[in-house]
């Protein structure tokens, strides 16, 4: 006998599960965009529509959710997507935001194998001879020195980034991450000459973009929470004091947040 339909199938097997508990079998059968519960032992069913009347008028009653936890059945019709570790970075985040990404780890292990000079030979900061290399005004922020460095940093640039490319376009992430790279380790050079490397400039750029950003334009979904710019700001403070010995590249972090904040204020001023 069909019984009754729902339209959605976690109630139906709320129901079924509640029904099993007390020995009377139901099936649901998926059916024009309903589920429909039919019942086998007709002498049931006066039984069923009782149930069927209190459980309308309290779906969520603790009672139901119990039995779906002791119903004891392994062949519900309810199938839970899982979600691989890849799919989850592939769709938060856009093609540039993977390219780099890799980029950055195909250098580090080509560092690993060959060495960081013979790697930063090829693409650390123009010196005075090497101005028309045009790559190297860029590809600094490809180069880390070690395994938490690339870390923290491709962190942030996939979960900024991503979300900037996602959410303003490819385009928009392209020229932020190429003026703060430029601007970036220009300034750094000045700093401590071409030895450097990191993609932190950049990623300072995308924090202070996407706070200023989120803030003047909360519809946007481009943001970045107050207690994570204060972090951002807390370690800069660490590297331009040098607090706990560490070894910071602070011009490029000032330089590539001060980036970010103008460009924001730039872009939103459009808006």
């Amino acid at each position: 006998m069909l019984i009754t339909s729902f339209t959605h199938l976690r109630p139906a097997q709320a129901f079924v599960d509640y029904m099993a508990m007390r020995g009377i079998r139901l099936r649901i059968e998926h059916q024009d965009n309903s589920y429909r519960l039919w019942l086998d032992d007709e002498s049931k069913h006066d039984e069923v529509e009782s149930e069927l009347n209190q459980f309308v008028r309290a779906p969520n009653h603790p009672r139901y959710q119990a039995a779906s936890w002791h119903s004891g059945t392994t062949d519900s019709v309810i199938r839970y997507s899982q979600t691989s570790l890849m799919t989850t970075l592939r769709q938060r985040s856009g093609p540039l935001t993977l390219v780099v990404a890799v980029a950055c780890l195909v250098v580090f292990v080509l560092m690993q194998l060959f060495g960081d000079l013979s790697v930063m030979r090829l693409l650390a900061w123009p010196d005075s001879e090497q101005h028309f290399q045009l790559w190297r005004w860029f590809s600094p922020g490809l180069l880390h020195f070690s395994l938490l460095h690339i870390l923290f940093n491709l962190v942030w640039w996939w979960y900024l980034g991503g979300m900037i490319e996602k959410r303003l376009g490819s385009g928009k992430l392209l020229v932020i991450t190429l003026i703060s790279a430029l601007l970036s380790g220009w300034v750094q050079a000045k700093f401590s000459g071409v030895m450097f490397g990191g993609l932190s400039g950049v990623v300072y750029a995308l924090m202070g973009y996407s706070w200023l950003y989120g803030q003047r334009h909360p519809q946007s979904g481009v943001f970045l929470q107050p207690g994570l710019m204060a972090f951002s700001v807390l370690w800069l403070l660490v590297g331009w004091f040098g607090w706990f010995g560490l070894s910071i590249a602070n011009g490029a972090h000032v330089t590539g947040l001060l980036v970010g904040l103008a460009m924001a204020f730039v872009d939103s001023r459009k808006k």
